[in-house]
């Protein structure tokens, strides 16, 4: 379970309670988004930079078996709180190939002459390979094109010093006010939710078409897939089947042959949701589960979901018992109930306004797992029925 900043019973509170590195959910083509913001560095004699580097590396143990991302907010490193060469050297080597391997981009956010010049003395150790790597990305509107920008967790010492030296419209000064445009196309009136408008559109079918074709298609090929999941696909192969899905057009996910072109279309269209699959409403509600005990959780997270709208609830059984048959070949797949909520827990649930902080990630994780791993306790009766009794 990642290290939260408000538990002061952490071992790694005294780094964690900074704020300096954040979970930010996946970006648009299903890979982790990990955040490290130069501004929540406090002055260096207030701060044990090895014990940072030991935490950065606790934190990134939860995600690099999966593909994932680095984003390197630069702005507000100062010389009063600015690591010294020696241990940026350091910290590089202890980043064995374990941590490279499936690091797909790092941005390097808002770039001086500091970062170029640490480059250039870096560069006879750092691989061609991992070059590739970087991207220096000078506004923030840049990143719109490869990450999910409206969860990213963007400091506001960062928005403020753009409000400073950038003109307004240049920069997007609150995140959250940037709702994501809907998936596959669909346009919704005030009055609809997502789910009902696909209903409609989809000829009354209960299941979107996205999450029935791409769910059949797993549990056909994919199930004994190892680290299903938790890998990424081409870009251009993603943009192309999400224009088909727009066009209304059929997909044949065999022409691609690659099991993980559905897995990422799966989570890319619950993530787009204008509205989370959980919706907004049950936000509060799992973050209050670590409050729950133990003993009582799967009860508690029974009561929750029961109190969806009847499609919200019919789609996430749907899924959801899906995701539990994937678990039942976990000596093939490697997928727990647990790696499988550290992938869909921030797709299924998130704040109405802002990002997902590196602390509410355990909640979401907890939750989502319970729904995962006690699917039958939490979605069917004793008798085989729905445990709904009502219509929400």
């Amino acid at each position: 379970v990642p290290i939260t900043a408000d538990d002061p019973s952490n071992p790694f509170y005294d780094v964690a309670r900074h704020g300096i590195i954040q979970v930010s959910g996946d970006d648009l083509f299903g890979r982790k988004q990990i955040v490290f913001s130069s501004c929540r560095l406090p002055p260096s004699h207030q701060l044990d930079h090895r014990r940072l580097l030991q935490f950065l590396k606790l934190t990134l143990d939860h995600y690099v078996e999966m593909d994932y991302i680095l984003v390197y907010f630069h702005c507000g490193l100062r010389s009063s709180n600015k690591p010294s060469l020696k241990w940026l050297r350091e910290a590089y080597g202890e980043f064995d190939r374990k941590y490279k391997k499936n690091l797909k981009a790092l941005y390097v956010v808002h770039p001086t002459n500091f970062i170029r010049i640490v480059w250039n003395i870096f560069k006879p150790l750092i691989s061609r390979k991992f070059g590739k790597k970087l991207k220096y990305v000078n506004y923030l509107d840049e990143l719109r094109e490869h990450l999910n920008y409206e969860q990213l967790f963007i400091p506001a010492d960062v928005l403020r010093w753009l409000l400073r030296f950038l003109p307004r419209s240049l920069e997007s000064p609150c995140i959250s006010e940037c709702p994501p445009p809907p998936p596959c196309g669909f346009s919704l009136s005030a009055d609809q939710t997502f789910l009902v408008s696909i209903r409609e559109r989809s000829g009354g079918a209960l299941i979107p078409p996205v999450m029935a074709q791409t769910i059949d298609y797993l549990k056909l090929k994919g199930l004994r897939t190892e680290g299903i999941f938790r890998r990424s696909v081409q870009v251009q192969i993603i943009k192309d089947v999400q224009k088909l899905y727009n066009l209304g057009k059929p997909v044949d996910f065999d022409v691609y042959q690659n099991v993980h072109v559905p897995a990422v279309i799966l989570k890319s269209f619950l993530r787009e949701l204008p509205e989370p699959l959980l919706t907004f409403r049950v936000y509060n509600q799992v973050q209050e589960i670590l409050g729950v005990e133990s003993s009582l959780r799967v009860s508690r997270c029974k009561q929750v979901v029961e109190g969806l709208p009847e499609h919200n609830f019919t789609v996430l059984k749907f899924l959801l018992g899906f995701l539990h048959t994937v678990t039942q070949e976990i000596i093939f797949n490697k997928m727990s109930a647990s790696n499988l909520a550290c992938v869909f827990g921030v797709n299924l649930v998130w704040p109405r306004h802002g990002s997902i902080s590196l602390s509410a990630l355990t909640p979401i994780n907890i939750f989502t797992e319970i729904l995962i791993e006690h699917f039958p306790a939490v979605f069917v009766s004793k008798h085989g029925l729905e445990t709904r009794t009502r219509p929400g």
